[in-house]
C-alpha cells in the first residue's frame, strides 16, 4: 500500500511549489515508509510514498512507460488480487514485464485497455495516470471504496491525494468548513455523504467511479454499481458458490513478499479468514500469526448486552488452537486509549469513531511490529445482512438510517443559529431518500426483498464506508496494510441478488455463510451470535473523557462552543444514560469523546467556519 498525491496545473504562470510538494510527501509518509519520490511531467507533478509488499525492486513509483510514442506516468495505492490473470492476458497481447509487481501490471493494463482497464481489475485501488501527449489525467477508485482518493479542482488546477492532510498542505486548499458541512459532522457523523468530505470545495472520488482531467475540465463517471437480477441458484448451488467465492477471495489476498497475519476476534468473519489463511500458509510450510485486542479492566467490568452478549477470549482460543496459529493479544489501557483520541483524529483528518478509532490505531501500531500486511473481516455484515438492524423488524421498517435514528437527539446539541440554518430533519431525510432512489431493484419484488435491497445499499454506501475509512486511516498511519477479503466485488454482486430467505438461512444472521463453511470452524464459533468490535468496559474511560470535556466546556474560547449548545453539552457531561450516537459501538462515552475529537480537529487544523 502507498500514499499518492499530485497536481495538474494548466495555468500559464504556474508557480514554483517545491516546498509544497515536499510537505505533501511528508504528510503521506506514514502510509509509505519504505520509499518515496516526486516527479515532474510538464503540467503534472506526482508524489508517492511506498509501503513495499510485492516486488520490492521493480514496484517503485511514480512509474513511467513509453507506449506508441507517448509517455504515461502512474501513481497507485492498492493491491490487485488478479495480477497473475492479468499478466497472462496482457502477455498474450504482446506486452512484456520487467518484474512481478501489480503496479507494472496495472499500468500495462491501462496502456492496453485505456479507461476500460477498471473493468478488468479485482482489487482495492486508487490511482492516477498522466498521458503526456494528450495532457490528460485519468483517475479511478475501486468498486467498493476500500482505498481513498480526495481532490480539489480550482480553476486550471487539480490537486489530489490519498488523505486530506496532504491536500491541506496545498495553498489552493484552505481548511474551510461551511455550516452545511458542520451538519454532516453533527447530524450524520462519523458517516459522510458519499463524495463529500466536509472541507469546502474538497471532494472524494466516490467508490466505483473514474474520470479524466484535461484542459477541458474535470469529468467523473460511475463505472460500477450493484445491480439486481433474478437469482439463478438453488440452495445447494448457493452454498457452493458462497464457499468458493469467499475462499478464493481470502486465498488471493494471502499473496505477499513480507510477513502477513490476520486480525482474529473469535467472531465468524475473522475466524473464516484465519482458517482459510492458516490452511493456505500451511501448504507453504508456514504458521499464521493472529492478533486480537483487549482492554485493561474488561475482565472485571464487562457486562453482557443484547448487542455484545459475550467476551471474545474463549472463541479466539478455540480457533487459534484448531489451526495452531501464533496468537498475540494486544491489551490496551485507558490512559493510552484516551490520549490516542487526538492521534486518531489526525489520522482521519476529521472527528471519527472516538475510542473505536483510537483503539484500532494503537492495535495496528503493535501489529506493525510483527507484520506488514494483515487481513480483517470488515464488510461481511453489510453484504450478508449481519447487523441487528437487518433482522429487527421495528428498526428495519422505520424511515431513516438504521444505525442513527436519533436526529432530534443530535440536533439538540446545535446552537440556535446553526439549527435555524440547517433544518436537521430535512437534511438527513434528503440524504436517506437519495440513497433509496439510487438503489437498483428488479420489478415485482416482495416488500421484504425490496427493503433488503435498500438496506444493503444504505449499509454499503454509508456504514461500510465509515468502517473502511476507519480501517484504512488507522492502519496506514502505522504503515500497516490491511486487506478486507469480504469486500471482493464478486461476493458483493452475488449476494446482492440473493433472496433474503437464503441470507437468513436457518433463522441465523449470515445463515448462508455459516452453512457454507460448516466444518471449517469449531461449532461454538460457527454458531456464535454476532459481537461487534470489542471496546473498553472500564468505567475509568468515561471518567477520563468527562474530565477532558469539562475542561473544554470551561474554556470560553473552545471552538465547538461557537456552533454548539453549551447547555446540551453540559447535560451530556453528566448523562448516565447510554444514548446511541452511531450504531451500537458509539453511546454516551463515545459521544463525549466525539466532541473532544471535534474540538481538537478545529484547533489543530485551524479550521475556518463560514
Amino acid at each position: 500500500m502507498c500514499g499518492i498525491a499530485g497536481e495538474i496545473d494548466f495555468s500559464p504562470d504556474r508557480p514554483e511549489r517545491g516546498e509544497v510538494y515536499e510537505q505533501m510527501k511528508r504528510a503521506l509518509k506514514p502510509r509509505g515508509p519504505d520509499q518515496d519520490d516526486i516527479v515532474h511531467r510538464g503540467a503534472a507533478t506526482f508524489i508517492h510514498t511506498r509501503l513495499s509488499v510485492v516486488d520490492l525492486e521493480h514496484g517503485r513509483q511514480p512509474m513511467s512507460r513509453e507506449y506508441h510514442g507517448e509517455r504515461y506516468t502512474l501513481v497507485y495505492n492498492g493491491e490487485l488480487y488478479n495480477t497473475e490473470d492479468l499478466r497472462r492476458d496482457l502477455s498474450l497481447m504482446g506486452h512484456t514485464f520487467e518484474g512481478h509487481s501489480d503496479t507494472e501490471v496495472l499500468l500495462t493494463a491501462f496502456l492496453a485497455w485505456g479507461e476500460d482497464c477498471v473493468h478488468h481489475f479485482n482489487g482495492i485501488f486508487a490511482f492516477a495516470v498522466w498521458a503526456e501527449g494528450t495532457q490528460t489525467l485519468f483517475l479511478a477508485r475501486d468498486r467498493m471504496g476500500v482505498k481513498p482518493l480526495f481532490y480539489a479542482h480550482v480553476g486550471d488546477t487539480l490537486v489530489f491525494a490519498s488523505e486530506l492532510k496532504a491536500l491541506l498542505c496545498h495553498p489552493l486548499v484552505p481548511p474551510v468548513v461551511t455550516k452545511s458541512s458542520l451538519a454532516e459532522l453533527l447530524l450524520l457523523g462519523p458517516g459522510r455523504t458519499m463524495g463529500s468530505c466536509v472541507y469546502d470545495n474538497v471532494f472524494e472520488v466516490a467508490p466505483g467511479h473514474c474520470g479524466t482531467f484535461s484542459r477541458d475540465g474535470l469529468s467523473l463517471r460511475r463505472y460500477w454499481v450493484l445491480q439486481d437480477k433474478i437469482f439463478p441458484d438453488c440452495l445447494e448451488d448457493a452454498l457452493s458458490n458462497v464457499k468458493s467465492l469467499v475462499t478464493d477471495a481470502i486465498e488471493r489476498q494471502f499473496v505477499s513478499d513480507v510477513p502477513i497475519c490476520t486480525f482474529l476476534s473469535g467472531g465468524l468473519d475473522s475466524s473464516i479468514i484465519t482458517a482459510v489463511g492458516a490452511r493456505h500458509l500451511k501448504k507453504q510450510g508456514k504458521t499464521l500469526s493472529t492478533f486480537s485486542v483487549d482492554y485493561v479492566g474488561n475482565s472485571e467490568h464487562f457486562l453482557p448486552t443484547h448487542f455484545q452478549p459475550s467476551r471474545d477470549d474463549q472463541y479466539i482460543k478455540l480457533v487459534s488452537e484448531m489451526y495452531h496459529t501464533d496468537h498475540h493479544t494486544v491489551t490496551l489501557d485507558t490512559p493510552e486509549l484516551v490520549e490516542s483520541l487526538y492521534a486518531a483524529t489526525e489520522a482521519r483528518d476529521l472527528p471519527g469513531m472516538a475510542d473505536v478509532d483510537s483503539s484500532l490505531l494503537l492495535f495496528c501500531k503493535e501489529v506493525r511490529n510483527h507484520a506488514s500486511v494483515a487481513l480483517s473481516g470488515e464488510c461481511a455484515d453489510e453484504l450478508f445482512g449481519g447487523y441487528p438492524w437487518y433482522r429487527d423488524e421495528d428498526i428495519r421498517t422505520k424511515s431513516g438510517f438504521p444505525w442513527a435514528q436519533n436526529t432530534a437527539y443530535r440536533q439538540s446539541f446545535l446552537s440556535p443559529d446553526l439549527t435555524a440554518a440547517v433544518h436537521g430533519e430535512t437534511f438527513v431525510a434528503n440524504r436517506y431518500a437519495a440513497t433509496l432512489a439510487d438503489t437498483n431493484k428488479i420489478n415485482n419484488l416482495t416488500p421484504i426483498e425490496s427493503r433488503m435491497k435498500e438496506m444493503t445499499r444504505l449499509n454499503t454506501d454509508w456504514f461500510m464506508q465509515t468502517l473502511l475509512e476507519r480501517k484504512d486511516r488507522m492502519s496506514m498511519a502505522n504503515g500497516l496494510e490491511v486487506r478486507v477479503p469480504f469486500c471482493d466485488y464478486r461476493i458483493a454482486e452475488y449476494l446482492y441478488s440473493m433472496p433474503w430467505s437464503l441470507k437468513d438461512l436457518d433463522g441465523y444472521e449470515k445463515g448462508i455463510l455459516r452453512r457454507a463453511v460448516d466444518g471449517l470452524l469449531p461449532k461454538e464459533v460457527l454458531w456464535r451470535k454476532k459481537n461487534p468490535y470489542p471496546k473498553t468496559a472500564n468505567p475509568a474511560y468515561l471518567a477520563a473523557v468527562r474530565t477532558i470535556f469539562a475542561e473544554i466546556l470551561s474554556d470560553p474560547n473552545a471552538p465547538i462552543l461557537s456552533f454548539l449548545n453549551r447547555d446540551a453539552l453540559t447535560a451530556l457531561l453528566h448523562d448516565e444514560r447510554s444514548t446511541p450516537w452511531y450504531g451500537q459501538l458509539m453511546t454516551t462515552p463515545q459521544t463525549i469523546a466525539y466532541f473532544i475529537q471535534m474540538n481538537h480537529w478545529l484547533n489543530t487544523y485551524h479550521v475556518t467556519i463560514v
